[in-house]
């Protein structure tokens, strides 16, 4: 069933049109509006497959309707219909994002073959989002307890946001899993993901790696670079452990936030950027603060929401999943055949510390696979994961 809306002043017009449209196909189910104000309002209160919309209407014209649209239903293909000595009106809509137009009177071939050709482009951009809000395999979350239920459902809350993200946690705890949902679930998920370990990189080149430099700049600048803020324009910039990063390099991130600008280093030239910014720490910025090793400012423009990762001995009910999960995946791996975790194993290693988290009980589960038998026992347990 398709769901079309039509827009007309003139009744006549209207009723030709929706008949037209219901008898070509039963499963097509048309509503009028006999203005854009109407229609907008029907627009706002229901989600239909495609719009038709007279240029010429009282009140509130079409390409009045199709601004206003494009602003609260974007996905919904709209065709304009135009009087003949409304063309140029007509071609200038389309540059305004309508799919079509149709000329009065309209011909009946070209106006069931545009409102075929509309809805086949409204389902594949509804399948298309319902693609980009699933979440790659190799960044699932696993888990059913409460506390990662929460972050889940935080992530569905903010992902189609540009808020900023702080992500805090110990190490091997996930951090950058959030961060990838994060980006896969917003609206930016076509743009690139570019991370950024902001302790991996020494202090003196931090500046560089974020904002790119230009040519004699500095010792060993033999040609212009583009930084990472640059390569992640239009999409998201993740900067893992963003607590070890320099005080000078977290005042140009600071401006890069507050005005959407960066500077090359060795250049005064601005240059506009479109990125969101998701961060992770190990450590406690508030006492970095303290200690003048943060911050404030940048801080609470990071941390407009916050999400705490927690440790893997807070939840150790979800150590069965994550076992049989990286059984498989280790499995798929190497092409071996999955081997199963006989119960007692896994009640012995939900009993352990695991003080390295989820990374840490992923090498467990590897070396087991390799080192134990056919079903991992518990003997094989206290043999090969002793802590």
């Amino acid at each position: 069933m398709a769901t079309i809306l039509l827009i007309e002043d003139e009744s006549a017009i209207r009723r030709v049109l929706g008949n037209i449209l219901t008898e070509e196909n039963k499963d097509y189910v048309v509503t009028e509006a006999v203005d854009g104000l109407e229609g907008i309002e029907l627009i706002r209160d229901n989600d239909y497959d495609l719009v038709l919309c007279d240029i010429k209407m009282p009140k509130m014209d079409g390409v009045e309707v199709l601004e206003a649209m494009k602003k609260i239903k974007p996905e919904i293909p709209i065709v304009m219909i135009s009087g003949h000595g409304d063309l140029t009106t007509a071609v200038n809509t389309m540059r305004l994002g309508a799919f079509d137009y149709i000329s009065k009177p309209p011909d009946l071939n070209r106006l069931l073959n545009t409102v075929r050709n509309a809805l086949e482009k409204k389902s594949l951009v509804v399948e298309n989002k319902r693609l980009k809000k699933k979440v790659s395999k190799n960044y699932e979350m696993i888990g059913d307890s409460e506390l990662i239920w929460i972050i889940k459902n935080i992530i569905e809350k903010v992902a189609p946001t540009d808020a900023r993200v702080l992500i805090t946690g110990e190490n091997g705890t996930g951090k950058e899993l959030v961060a990838h949902w994060l980006h896969e679930k917003s609206n930016r998920s076509n743009g690139p993901f570019i991370e950024v370990n902001c302790a991996a990189i020494p202090s003196e080149l931090i500046e560089s790696e974020l904002f790119g430099h230009v040519k004699g700049s500095f010792t060993g600048a033999n040609k212009d670079r583009a930084g990472k803020f640059e390569a992640a324009n239009g999409g998201t910039i993740f900067l893992d452990e963003i607590g070890d990063m320099s005080t000078k390099a977290q005042a140009k991130v600071l401006r890069a936030l507050q005005e959407n600008k960066i500077q090359r280093v060795g250049s005064d030239r601005d240059i506009k950027v479109d990125v969101r910014i998701l961060s992770a720490t190990n450590k406690d910025l508030k006492q970095e603060i303290e200690n003048k090793k943060f911050r404030e400012d940048l801080y609470h423009r990071l941390a407009v929401i916050l999400i705490n990762v927690p440790r893997l001995n807070d939840r150790r009910e979800d150590i069965p999943l994550l076992i049989n999960y990286f059984a498989e995946k280790i499995a798929k791996e190497q092409g071996t055949p999955v081997k199963k975790f006989k119960d007692k194993a896994i009640q012995l290693l939900q009993e352990y510390d695991w003080t390295g988290n989820i990374r840490e009980l992923r090498n467990v589960v590897e070396r087991l696979i390799i080192l134990g038998g056919d079903q991992i026992s518990e003997k094989d347990v206290q043999l090969f994961a002793s802590k």
